[in-house]
């Protein structure tokens, strides 16, 4: 396999050629009416970013389309003037999977937010990319059924957005990410051509490629239509709260709970930096004085709930637990998890801005990695709570900074790296829930030898030829990996020596 690769349209800054803009923007005239093609710099600025925003690029145009025929018009378009397209829902991005590329056309999904059916039978729901995720959830309960895959972002983040990323949430570790809860995913080729993965059967025939499409971010397809997999409420949902004097016996307590056989509904944990700043937001009578809490939530019949509850107890004590506290209503464990859906605002009240890293190691390690991040904010000189997936090893940590100081974002950054590879050092991965966008793309060197990227790239290419589905994202290119210093050179001779280096 050759391992010499390469994306055209890698540098998300170059600018367009002269008279390019108006050449693209005469062309989607005639597909679009005028409220939905924006190009002047004070119309497409709103797109510059998505919810990372230390990465902004101002897009040279911004599509809104409203119809599939529209969609299809401007990916034709797009593809035989070889434009690179960034599909777009909400936003809510905190990889900067949506950060547009400075030649490029944005392609806003946002007006497709239908639900087209709830089928109650079949336990599915039929919807649009631009639905919001909780929306769906909001338009199954009357049959008593929710959509499992719950981000922290549930109430703004849609579904399109949630296909590409693959994203997670606090209740994946029992019911799994979005690409468990997925059956068929329908949308277009780069060049305008019908597309289908998956079926509205649990199986379908050939090469399962629904699962290699979702987690894709946006690389491979644009996603038109998603049938999710709806499930049943539980009868009863408790949460046991769980206070530790020390962040190491947290972690090693979400070992012991696995270990243990139990697959909690949702377990998660913050050290005392997030439930100090989390309480004075929410007052979700966290206990300050420990030195990290871990939420467990057990669902199910009366009777499962119970049993559960007594083994988890059980475990958390033999872990070193110095207080636990179970919910004793249904408005009590909502206000338990409200406090850690909110931990990521709750920062943005105790700090100017923060860098949210997305890691994955095994859950044997996490006492160990909390050790570790705690002697970077030394080194680093900068502040970092920590707020995760604890059940499936998900870490958030929330690097604290002032953009106004360059250094100090410098030191962010460079605090975030050193997070990542440790992540692979110890047997995990660069990305866990919030995909690699152009966030990871270094750290991913890290991660993957040249020839696993060449596989990738090779991926892309059998999806789209020309490279134009949302370039310079996810795969970092041979250059890139030597510009950022993580080029294997072996015995003083450097591979591929001719490379132009930046």
């Amino acid at each position: 396999m050759s391992t010499v690769y390469e994306d055209r349209f890698a540098d998300l800054a170059a600018a367009p050629a002269p008279g390019r803009q108006q050449q693209v923007v005469e062309r989607l005239k005639a597909l679009l009416p005028p409220h939905a093609l924006l190009f002047r710099e004070e119309d497409v600025r709103p797109y510059e970013c998505d919810a990372l925003s230390a990465f902004r690029q101002l897009p040279m145009v911004v599509a809104l389309p409203e119809t599939e025929e529209q969609v299809v018009g401007i990916l034709k378009a797009c593809h035989e003037l070889e434009v690179p397209i960034v599909a777009r829902g909400a936003g809510t991005s905190l990889s900067g999977g949506s950060m547009p590329h400075a030649a490029g056309v944005v392609l806003s999904l946002a007006k497709f937010n239908r639900i087209l059916a709830i089928d109650p039978v079949a336990r599915t729901a039929r919807v649009q990319p631009g639905v919001r995720n909780l929306a769906v959830s909001e338009a199954a309960a009357p049959y008593d059924l929710y959509y499992a895959p719950d981000p922290s972002s549930q109430i703004a983040c849609s579904i399109g957005g949630n296909l590409a990323e693959n994203s997670g949430g606090v209740h994946c570790l029992k019911y799994g990410l979005t690409v468990h809860n997925v059956l068929r995913v329908r949308g277009y080729t780069v060049d305008g051509e019908p597309v289908e993965f998956g079926s509205e059967a649990l199986d379908s025939p050939g090469l399962d490629l629904l699962s290699l499409v979702i987690g894709s971010e946006g690389m491979l397809a644009v996603t038109m239509e998603a049938t999710l997999k709806l499930v049943p409420k539980p009868q009863l949902a408790r949460v046991v709260m769980a206070s530790f004097d020390d962040v190491v016996k947290a972690g090693d307590a979400v070992a012991g709970i696995i270990a243990a056989g139990i697959i909690p509904a949702g377990l998660e944990m913050m050290d005392r930096k997030a439930t100090v700043a989390v309480e004075e937001f929410v007052h979700a009578g966290y206990d300050l004085d420990a030195q990290a809490i871990l939420l467990a939530e057990s669902d199910g019949t009366p009777e499962e709930v119970a049993e559960e509850i007594v083994r988890m107890e059980t475990v958390l004590r033999e872990s070193g637990a110095t207080r636990i506290q179970v919910s004793e209503s249904e408005a009590q464990r909502l206000l338990f998890w409200s406090g850690r859906k909110n931990a990521f605002p709750a920062a943005g009240r105790v700090s100017p801005d923060y860098y949210c890293m997305d890691g994955t190691i095994p859950r044997k390690n996490i006492g160990r990695l909390l050790a570790d991040i705690a002697a970077m904010e030394d080194k680093y000189r900068l502040r970092c709570m920590n707020v995760f997936h604890a059940g499936d090893g998900n870490m958030h940590p929330l690097i604290l900074f002032d953009a106004n100081d360059p250094d100090e974002w410098h030191r962010a950054e460079l605090f975030g790296a050193e997070i990542l590879e440790l992540c692979v050092e110890y047997g995990g991965t660069v990305t866990g829930e919030h995909g690699v966008g152009i966030e990871k793309i270094n750290s991913m060197c890290v991660q993957f030898s040249p020839e696993e990227r060449a596989a990738f790239f090779a991926v892309k290419r059998a999806f789209d030829p020309p490279g134009l589905l949302n370039p310079g994202k996810g795969i970092p290119t041979l250059a890139r990996c030597a510009e950022y210093g993580k080029m294997h050179v072996h015995a003083g001779r450097l591979a591929f020596p001719d490379l132009p280096r930046f």
